[in-house]
């Protein structure tokens, strides 16, 4: 089976085994860090996010219509084995930050592909979510912003309300399932990039829509199904794609 490559401006080593960032990725339970503040949620890893930590959380109905070409294409893709079973893989249910899944990206062709990849920049810390606001200038982002943007499918995802006590200590309250009111796949924009000849990804956040304010002061960046083709291009001008983002979002506790 042909080896379908992602379209990435510099090159890298197609062939590697990736056994050293696999066996990282199994053993990121136990080395990552939150970068602001210890957050207590019932996530299974610990990470880094760039300012708040938001989204830790999707899932992914495999017996959505909208899902199955995906689905297929990601069962097909030689790059599974590349990850050496080392790597939680999904197809569906609950991804966590350090999990490998299904994203969206062009591939060496600059044709729509899915291919595996795991949630997350480094290795010793997991870096999972980006600002859309500041991605273009931040060290970490500004050359996936402009070359590297990625679509990662969801069904819904996860946030905990955030509160504050009388002593301003952020609390934890309700997990809320959180989709997109139009359509019946949530697409989470994201950036990706290689490591270690594998290629991993964070999800872009922005400030909420009303309705969901109260739940958390950020979501992620959400477009409508028709142009996911359009923000994973590389000659797009992702800043005239945040226009279109979606902030109408269905909720529900649970």
């Amino acid at each position: 089976m042909k080896l379908r490559r992602l379209l990435f401006m510099k090159p890298f080593n197609s062939t590697c085994p990736g056994a050293d960032i696999a066996a990282a990725v199994q053993n990121m339970t136990n080395r990552c860090k939150i970068a602001d503040k210890e957050q207590s949620t019932d996530c299974s890893v610990k990470f880094i996010c760039r300012g708040v930590t938001v989204c830790c959380r999707y899932f992914i109905d495999e017996d959505a219509p909208e899902y199955a070409g995906i689905l297929q294409e990601l069962k097909d893709s030689p790059l599974l084995k590349k990850w050496g079973g080392k790597a939680s893989v999904h197809t569906g249910g609950d991804i966590r930050p350090g999990d490998v899944s299904a994203v969206l990206a062009p591939d060496r062709k600059g044709e729509r592909a899915v291919f595996p990849m795991k949630w997350g920049y480094g290795s010793r810390r997991l870096l999972i979510n980006a600002r859309a606001e500041t991605a273009a200038v931040k060290p970490s982002f500004r050359e996936d912003w402009v070359r590297h943007r990625c679509i990662v499918p969801a069904s819904w995802y996860y946030e905990w309300e955030h509160t504050q006590d009388e002593k301003g200590r952020v609390r934890t309250g309700k997990r809320y399932r959180i989709r997109a009111e139009e359509g019946n796949m949530t697409w989470l924009c994201g950036l990706y990039h290689i490591e270690d000849g594998l290629p991993v990804f964070v999800i872009l956040t922005r400030e909420p829509g009303d309705e969901i304010r109260f739940i958390h002061d950020r979501m992620p960046l959400i477009l409508p199904g028709e142009l996911t083709d359009d923000w994973i291009r590389p000659e797009t001008k992702p800043e005239e794609l945040l226009r279109y983002a979606q902030t109408k979002m269905l909720f529900a506790a649970g």
